[in-house]
């Protein structure tokens, strides 16, 4: 049990410890411990650290209000969440939401989250967050190309984080997964076990992501000495019948692919029942690979072979770098890329030697 520092209030009691209370504790100057406890940039890690232990050992609690008022921040980040996303009630959003909390909370911060059901009321909603001062900054999920959030808080000088890239990064830290390696190795993969007509089925062109697995998917036909073929390539496709109809499309070529790259899991599962549809057997007449790493994914007959990517991680992770750009630090320091987890399951294997079925039934 941890003693009570003498002349101190203890924890247990109902007394409020003050900055005075933990200048005294620590032998600093009430400045000294303000500035670290608000993230200023000019206080040494060590010194943070310090003051932080104590603030927990002794259960200090700011008074918010006041706080906001001297530091012009509210200790809050902000997200908005667009409704009408594909995916937006996915399971995986409650662990990136936790992953951000996670992580904001770590550093004393709280998050402000709302949300929006159109594309209109996306960008309104950032303009009234941020002329009122809701959150000292923002994360900003899945970006766009060319991202107008990203224009809107640049132009009010708002911190944010996007969690993708940008072509042109000026002004903008980010946190990302590198997709466009897991198409490039997906396509290797596929290589391996003999097939050579690949085709491709992206997700929506408005997002980032998309111009970076399409490149990937590419760079890895290249690597492998495989012909690209334009009519094997489809895009915007995020849901399972996006997916279905996109499959049906590569399928009833008079040339169909022997394996397909999918740039997100939902795709894929929509792949399945096209092929099932035609009398293709996933895995052994025909091969997929996607990308997200979803519960659905696993949970498919046969389980599908993906690239996984740690939301929860991602979310926490998001949550510091914002933090740190909120404190100042320069945004060079500030970009983050990793690398998604490659999952092998049964929804690959190896080409089949004989005709296709689809040939088979055409001819």
């Amino acid at each position: 049990m941890s003693q009570a520092i003498e002349g101190l209030p203890d924890k247990q009691t109902s007394a409020r410890v003050t900055i005075s209370d933990m200048a005294k504790a620590l032998g600093l100057t009430k400045s000294t411990v303000s500035r670290a406890l608000n993230g200023y940039p000019d206080i040494a890690e060590s010194t943070r650290l310090r003051v932080a232990k104590m603030a927990r050992r002794l259960n200090y609690q700011p008074l918010s209000y006041a706080q906001a008022v001297k530091t012009g921040r509210t200790r809050s980040l902000g997200l908005v969440l667009q409704l009408s996303d594909h995916d937006a009630q996915r399971p995986f959003l409650a662990e990136f939401l936790a992953g951000l909390s996670a992580g904001a909370s770590r550093e004393g911060y709280t998050m402000t989250v709302a949300s929006a059901d159109t594309h209109d009321t996306l960008i309104e909603t950032f303009r009234t967050l941020t002329r009122d001062g809701k959150a000292d900054g923002f994360i900003l999920p899945r970006a766009m190309v060319n991202d107008p959030r990203a224009r809107i808080l640049s132009e009010r000088g708002v911190p944010f984080v996007l969690y993708g890239r940008q072509q042109d990064p000026t002004g903008c830290a980010w946190f990302d997964v590198r997709g466009e390696d897991a198409m490039r190795d997906a396509v290797a993969h596929l290589a391996t076990l003999g097939h050579r007509r690949i085709g491709f089925i992206n997700g929506r062109t408005i997002y980032s992501y998309a111009a970076l697995r399409l490149s990937g998917f590419k760079s890895g036909m290249a690597a492998c000495d495989l012909p690209v073929a334009p009519e094997l390539i489809v895009e915007n496709a995020v849901t399972r019948d996006d997916g279905a109809a996109a499959a049906a499309q590569l399928l009833d070529h008079p040339d169909p692919p022997t394996a397909i790259v999918c740039a997100v899991d939902y795709a894929a599962l929509g792949a399945y029942r096209a092929a099932a549809e035609r009398g293709l057997t996933i895995g052994t007449d025909l091969s997929i690979v996607a990308y997200d790493g979803t519960q659905d994914g696993a949970q498919a007959q046969p389980p599908l072979t993906t690239f996984s990517v740690d939301n929860r991680a991602a979310g926490e992770r998001l949550a510091t770098l914002l933090i740190r750009r909120v404190r100042g630090e320069a945004l060079e320091t500030l970009r983050e890329t990793i690398s998604a987890d490659f999952v092998c399951r049964m929804s690959t294997g190896p080409v089949k030697t004989q005709a296709h079925p689809i040939h088979r039934r055409l001819s």
